[in-house]
C-alpha cells in the first residue's frame, strides 16, 4: 500500500481553506490573463499579477508585500489598494485595512458596488485570522473479489531440462469477501501565507479473511514557496500500514509541485511532480526500497467538465537484496469528471502502470525469469448530493494485473457504496 495520490484530493479541499482570500482575486487573475502575453506586461502590471496569483493560492502574506511594494510605485492603482485593504483585514489588521478604504474613498471615485463591499467587510470586522480547515468522514461497505490478490493461475510451471508443473496451495488463489470501511480526512491551515497540514486514516475490516484486514494514516504538511515567476508546492508527508493487525510498513515522502507558467488554452493547467518515497517493510525480509518519480499533471476544466491526464517516469532502488533487484516503470492515467445534474455527477478514470525488474526474480526458487508487470485499473464512481455536506457515492473497480511470472498474474473487482460527511 503506498500513500495516496494528492494533487486532486488537496485541491479540492484547499478550495475550503481559501474562502477567507479576496473574492476579487480569481476574476482578475483570469482578467489579467486575457490581456495579454506576460511578457508584455509592464512592471507594475507584473507586480499585480504576482500578488493576484499569491490571492488565488492562499499565500496572503506574500501578495500583502506585493501589494505593499506596487502601491508605493504607483499611487493611483485603485485595484492594488482594494485587494491590500482586504488582505489586511482577512489578515486582522483593522487598523491598517481602514487606512486603505479612506485612500480608496478620497482619492478614487470607487463605483457604488466597490463602496457597498468597502461597508460590508467595515460592518462584518477584520477579525484576527483564524486558520480554515475541513474534515471529511466517510462510512462503506463494499464487495472484493480478490481479497488476497490471490493468483488467476493454479500452477507454475518450470523448466528444467523440461517442463515441471507445481501445484499451488489454495490459499494463493483468489477469495471473495465483503468489507467495511472508515475513513477520516482532515485538513488545517497552518500559516496564512497557505501552509496546510492534513492527516489521512482510513480503517478496512473484512467479514470473513481477518488476516488481510488493514489501517493507514498519513500525516504531512504542503507549504508554498515563490521561485522567481514559478510558486513550488513543497510537502512531507509521514505514514503507516497495518495489515492482519500487526504494522506491516512505514513511508517516508517528500515532494514537490511546481506550475510552469507555459501559455495554455483558457481552463488549462500544467503541472510538474517529482517525488521520493522511502518504504520500510517490517514483515518482510529485503524488501525495503527507496523510489523516485517525475509527473507531469495536466488539467482542463471548462464548464460542468473537468478532465485530467498524467505521465510520468519511476525507478524503484531496492535497499537489500530484493528478489529482481532495481527496477524502472512508467505511470499513465485519464480521469473525466463531469456534473450530469444539479446533485448528480459522474467520474470515470483509467490507470496503466509498467514495472520493470533489472534481474532474475529468485533463481534459488526456480523462478529466474526477471519481472515484468503491467497493471491496468479502470474506475467509475458516481455521486449524488443528499444535502449540504452530505454525499452518496457508489465507486467500481476493476485490475488487471498481467505478468510474465504467471504465478503473480491476477485479477480483481471491487464495488462499494460509502457515505461522506464534510463536517462543519
Amino acid at each position: 500500500m503506498t500513500f495516496l495520490r494528492k494533487d486532486t484530493w488537496l485541491a479540492a479541499m484547499l478550495a475550503c481553506a481559501l474562502a477567507c482570500a479576496p473574492a476579487l482575486a480569481a476574476e482578475n487573475v483570469e482578467n489579467l490573463a486575457d490581456s495579454g502575453d506576460a511578457a508584455a506586461e509592464n512592471p507594475e502590471q507584473a507586480l499585480y499579477r504576482e500578488a493576484l496569483e499569491a490571492l488565488s493560492e492562499g499565500r496572503r502574506s506574500d501578495a500583502s508585500a506585493t501589494l505593499r511594494r506596487l502601491v508605493e510605485q504607483a499611487p493611483l492603482h485603485a485595484g492594488a489598494f482594494l485587494e491590500l485593504a482586504l488582505t489586511q483585514c482577512s489578515l486582522g489588521n483593522a487598523d491598517e485595512a481602514e487606512r486603505l478604504f479612506a485612500i480608496i474613498e478620497t482619492r478614487f471615485s470607487p463605483t457604488r458596488d466597490l463602496l457597498t463591499l468597502i461597508a460590508e467587510t467595515r460592518e462584518a470586522g477584520c477579525k484576527q485570522w483564524v486558520p480554515s480547515r475541513s474534515t471529511v468522514v466517510t462510512l462503506g461497505r463494499g464487495f472484493d473479489r480478490n481479497v488476497n490478490q490471490g493468483t488467476s493461475v493454479s500452477s507454475l510451471i518450470v523448466d528444467r531440462g523440461g517442463p515441471i508443473e507445481l501445484p499451488l496451495l489454495p490459499e494463493f488463489q483468489p477469495h471473495a469477501d465483503q468489507y467495511s470501511v472508515i475513513g477520516v480526512d482532515h485538513l488545517r491551515e497552518l500559516t496564512p501565507n497557505g501552509s496546510i497540514g492534513y492527516l489521512q486514516y482510513q480503517v478496512r475490516r473484512n467479514d470473513a479473511l481477518r488476516q488481510y484486514d488493514s489501517a493507514a494514516v498519513y500525516a504531512g504538511v504542503e507549504s508554498p514557496w515563490r521561485v522567481g515567476r514559478w510558486t513550488v508546492h513543497a510537502s512531507g508527508a509521514l505514514g503507516a500500514v497495518s495489515l492482519g493487525g500487526h504494522m506491516y510498513q512505514r513511508q517516508g515522502q517528500v515532494q514537490a509541485r511546481v506550475n510552469p507558467g507555459l501559455p495554455l488554452p483558457a481552463g488549462a493547467q500544467l503541472n510538474l511532480i517529482a517525488g521520493a518515497t522511502y518504504s520500510d517493510y517490517l514483515t518482510l525480509t529485503n524488501f525495503n526500497s527507496l523510489m523516485l518519480e517525475g509527473r507531469a499533471l495536466l488539467t482542463w476544466r471548462e464548464g460542468p467538465l473537468v478532465a485530467s491526464a498524467t505521465a510520468g517516469l519511476m525507478t524503484d532502488q531496492a535497499r537489500d537484496q530484493r528478489p529482481g533487484g532495481n527496477r524502472h516503470g512508467n505511470f499513465a492515467s485519464l480521469m473525466l469528471k463531469r456534473t450530469l445534474s444539479e446533485n448528480v455527477t459522474g467520474e470515470l478514470g483509467y490507470t496503466r502502470q509498467t514495472w520493470n525488474s533489472a534481474l532474475p526474480y529468485a533463481p534459488e526458487l526456480l523462478i529466474d525469469a526477471v519481472r515484468a508487470q503491467r497493471t491496468q485499473m479502470v474506475r467509475a464512481d458516481l455521486s449524488y448530493q443528499l444535502g449540504k455536506g452530505q454525499t452518496l457515492h457508489l465507486e467500481a473497480r476493476a485490475v488487471r494485473n498481467n505478468e510474465n511470472i504467471s504465478i503473480f498474474q491476477y485479477n480483481n473487482r471491487i464495488l462499494q457504496l460509502s457515505l461522506q460527511w464534510q463536517l462543519p
